[in-house]
């Protein structure tokens, strides 16, 4: 069994509409998609965590030279479509399964009930951190190759 980390950004896939301009019932219909994949995913013990993240207007960058000097800005930050909205970790027998997840995440709707083809990134998590940079090479050659 692999982990892999789901992140969902703001990238609109093919819907540019914002949600505050959707009808209440397409919200709730959207919500409640994430709500029942949520349960189905629990249910069936692949998800071990998942998150939705404050807007970055709540958010500190942190700099330090490790030797007391620690700086905390609020941003500079990417723009609007690659804020970090939230985050799944799922863990699964295959890197398929873990792509077939994110396309049920990809394919929640939107107005008018169409899948809003949300891009979700999809990163496998390292069971632990390489020593080396032989080690990180080695790591490479495999990643992927659990489909």
């Amino acid at each position: 069994m692999s982990k892999y980390l789901l992140v969902v950004d703001f990238q609109p896939g093919v819907c540019e509409a914002p949600m505050s301009q959707w009808q209440p019932d397409e919200i709730t219909a959207h919500m409640d998609y994430y709500r029942l994949l949520h349960d189905e995913l629990v249910a069936s013990g692949e998800l071990v965590q998942s998150e939705v993240l404050t807007g970055p207007e709540l958010a500190a960058v942190v700099t330090s030279d490790g030797r007391g000097s620690t700086v905390v800005t609020d941003g500079p930050f990417q723009e609007f479509k690659e804020w970090l909205a939230g985050f799944q970790v799922v863990e699964v027998e295959t890197r398929a399964r873990a792509l077939e997840i994110a396309a049920r995440l990809s394919a929640v709707p939107g107005p008018g009930g169409v899948a809003i083809q949300q891009p979700i990134q999809v990163r496998e998590v390292m069971e632990q951190a390489p020593r080396d940079t032989g080690a990180m090479d080695d790591w490479l050659q495999t990643v992927g190759d659990g489909s």
